[in-house]
């Protein structure tokens, strides 16, 4: 058996404490150290017993890891990632990709350049539900996809505005949130080609958004509508209907629907409906039930980056996939700033 890989993690924050969890448990990579300012990260470090660096690049030089986690605040993805690629240290970048369009065609650069392996974590496309819900569409169990409804509502806690970024441009569900839900409709209905939206933050009074109303055209011609606020009690969001994080009580009610001209699909409790005989608005519907397997997704992304790594697989959300997403999230706020349509291609052609 080969020696288990060696993977250090940049940022010690929530998301990044899961991912120490995540590579204590595996059998197939061991924590080669962490880097991050925080004292509470070198307090973290000594309990994991690696070593804790202030700089990036510093436990880059002295640990020489076989994969590094980047999962630093946002504005920091794209000089972390850069940094790896020099090192020759492929990355497993936590979404966004990075802070802007135009920064992940930097890095799209940097790969190409050097050849080094990296992916995004846009978890979600590793859960067996989206996966499901991939292959109906595909399969044509639909038709022809026509509409596309997605909801993001719940209510945030008061105390998780106590943190500053979070009340300011960029901190707001849209970049934080929302990204998750785009990437889930691009990877189950494919690119989204157009854009419309309006956004309010008068339900806070930060100066960042709270809510949102999106709508979308698909290139395959289906339209889409998503609606999002993180100051409503509601348990239509992924967080609570999905039951991937038990941190979130689970709620059996649906946040997508995929609905086409031979049948509909509520995700994720995965329930299909179509006509069985004649179709038409005076005839029984019928319920199919879809059980995907049981997988953590985020276990299931070590996995695979650690099958990247030792060149047994390829990025399953590489570098430029991710840019598509963030381009989409970009085009919701310059439509809703605006009041134009606009389309996530072009503003990639113009970051170029």
């Amino acid at each position: 058996m080969s020696a288990p890989m060696r993977i250090a993690v940049a940022g010690a924050g929530l998301i990044g404490r899961r991912h120490l969890e995540l590579i204590d448990a595996s059998p197939d990579c061991v924590l080669a150290g962490i880097a991050d300012p925080a004292p509470a990260a070198r307090e973290l470090a000594g309990a994991c017993g690696v070593g804790w660096y202030a700089d990036h690049w510093a436990l880059l030089e002295q640990e020489k890891p076989d994969g590094m986690v980047v999962a630093s605040p946002n504005a920091l993805h794209l000089q972390m990632a850069l940094d790896c690629a020099q090192a020759g240290v492929p990355a497993l970048i936590e979404k966004p990709v990075t802070d802007t369009v135009a920064a992940a065609q930097r890095l799209c650069a940097a790969i190409r350049r050097t050849g080094v392996p990296m992916l995004v974590g846009h978890h979600r496309r590793h859960n067996p539900i989206i996966k499901a819900a991939r292959e109906t569409v595909a399969s044509g169990k639909l038709g022809r996809l026509t509409a596309v409804a997605g909801l993001w509502l719940l209510r945030k806690p008061d105390d998780y505005f106590n943190v500053t970024w979070r009340r300011e441009n960029g901190g707001g569900p849209l970049l934080i949130n929302l990204i998750h839900d785009i990437d889930n409709l691009r990877f189950i209905c494919g690119e989204i080609a157009e854009v419309q939206a309006m956004t309010s933050n008068e339900a806070r009074g930060f100066t960042v958004e709270d809510t949102a109303a999106l709508l979308l055209r698909f290139a395959g011609g289906a339209l889409g509508t998503v609606t999002v606020s993180d100051a409503t009690p509601a348990p239509w969001s992924w967080e609570l209907s999905s039951g991937e994080n038990a941190a979130y009580p689970k709620q059996d009610q649906p946040c997508y629907f995929f609905s086409g001209t031979a049948g509909s699909l509520a995700v994720p409790n995965m329930e299909l409906w179509s006509y069985a005989q004649q179709p038409g608005w005076y005839m029984p519907l019928s319920r199919e039930a879809i059980a995907p397997a049981a997988l953590d997704p985020l276990a299931e992304q070590l996995r695979h980056f650690i099958a990247v790594i030792a060149g047994r697989e390829q990025p399953l959300i590489p570098v430029e996939d991710a840019m598509g997403t963030l381009a989409v999230v970009e085009a919701v706020s310059e439509a809703a700033r605006t009041g134009q349509k606009i389309s996530p291609g072009r503003l990639m052609e113009q970051a170029a």
